[in-house]
């Protein structure tokens, strides 16, 4: 590309942080130009706070990016615009970088329940300007099973398995899977969804493991670890057919993501075979094969290239190949720093939409219809929506 791809924020949460950190990592590729903040103190503070968590790559994040207001943010020319905003306020910043005419990059979810979405759809919809920063699809593991299906390993997927992330992200995974774009025809999307409640250990929270402080391990003298005792954690469990024999199965366990003790899994089943996490069986004219999707990470024993992943295989192909290997980043990282760049090279005309935000609608209007579900103990239908 011609520079590196340039983008504002507006939103000085979590997410703001991460984008930054990310940033200052690879800093040929990803330019923050400003930080719009409902007030110029919690933008300076988000830049010092990230700043601190991101040494020693920090000298790339400059006293400038704190900017007064979303018109002077816009007059620095950027690529598009990062909307990190809570849910309820999303809209009315999506609507106004539009307006402007500048591409948006919105969080997930970018609008807060149907009446939202559907409002935003209404005013924004048309513009093509909108796209969602729904990552995880770009996840290497994931990334490397998409690739799979897209050369037809398993034959026509028609079955998709996720226990690792919750809602809109899952969903996500299962519609990008089966090849559902636009899922609802016809009688639309059944979802059914129920909770089951039990006590589970849960050691480890974002703010660090349970009874020490952030950062802090949970260890005791003599190495031995401080279990805490089990307390009632919910599982959620949902079904979602989505048509033409396509169907997703959704588990998750409250703090899945953070909890170090349970699996995260997937399987994707097809006509001709099943993906198991990285294990591969599948019909062939020579019988059932079997295979594995093979990983390269460096820096292992006495390997000196540094710690990463190089790229991931399947019958001695490369599937998938880390075009940040030298980033240090982390798998969640480097799917956020790639919609990052997808969206810069979109919005430049240089690449395809990343994830567009009928895509990101759809997603989160499935996800409200596991809750409603499971909430009321009825099946929920997702049907005729405009983003359709």
């Amino acid at each position: 590309m011609d520079g590196p791809v340039r983008f504002a924020i507006v939103g000085t949460g979590w997410r703001t942080r991460f984008m930054l950190r990310l940033a200052a990592m690879a800093p040929e590729v990803l330019e923050p130009v400003a930080i719009v903040g409902r007030s110029p103190g919690r933008a300076h503070d988000a830049l010092r706070e990230t700043r601190a968590a991101a040494a020693p790559f920090s000298a790339h994040l400059h006293d400038h990016l704190p900017v007064d207001g979303l018109e002077q943010a816009l007059s620095l020319r950027p690529d598009f615009v990062v909307v990190a905003v809570p849910w309820e306020a999303s809209p009315g910043v999506i609507r106004s970088v539009v307006e402007a005419g500048v591409p948006v990059l919105a969080e997930t979810p970018p609008a807060p329940d149907l009446d939202g979405m559907r409002s935003l759809w209404a005013s924004v919809g048309s513009s093509g300007l909108v796209q969602v920063a729904e990552q995880y699809t770009r996840m290497p593991g994931h990334a490397a099973r998409i690739a799979l299906l897209e050369r037809g390993v398993i034959g026509a997927p028609h079955t998709v398995e996720v226990s690792s992330t919750h809602l809109y992200h899952a969903v996500s995974l299962i519609r990008t899977m089966l090849g559902a774009g636009s899922p609802v025809t016809g009688a639309g999307v059944r979802v059914n969804a129920r909770t089951f409640t039990a006590p589970m250990v849960d050691p480890l929270t974002p703010d660090g493991w349970v009874g020490r402080g952030a950062g802090e391990e949970a260890a005791v003298p003599g190495g031995a670890v401080a279990v805490p005792p089990a307390e009632p954690r919910t599982t959620t469990i949902a079904t979602l057919d989505l048509g033409d024999g396509r169907f997703g199965l959704y588990d998750f366990v409250d703090n899945q993501w953070w909890n170090p003790y349970l699996h995260r899994r997937i399987v994707i089943r097809g006509s001709h075979g099943e993906i198991a996490a990285d294990s591969v069986l599948r019909m062939t004219a020579d019988g059932p094969v079997a295979g594995r999707l093979e990983h390269r990470r460096t820096g292992v024993d006495l390997n000196l290239e540094g710690n990463a992943l190089w790229h991931t295989s399947f019958d001695g192909s490369v599937v998938y190949r880390n075009a940040w290997h030298g980033s240090r980043m982390s798998e969640d990282d480097l799917a956020v720093a790639q919609i990052l760049l997808d969206t810069g090279r979109w919005a430049r005309g240089e690449g395809p939409e990343p994830y567009p935000l009928a895509q990101g609608l759809w997603d989160h209007a499935l996800s409200l219809a596991i809750v409603k579900s499971a909430h009321s103990g009825a099946d929920a239908v997702v049907a005729d929506e405009p983003w359709g």
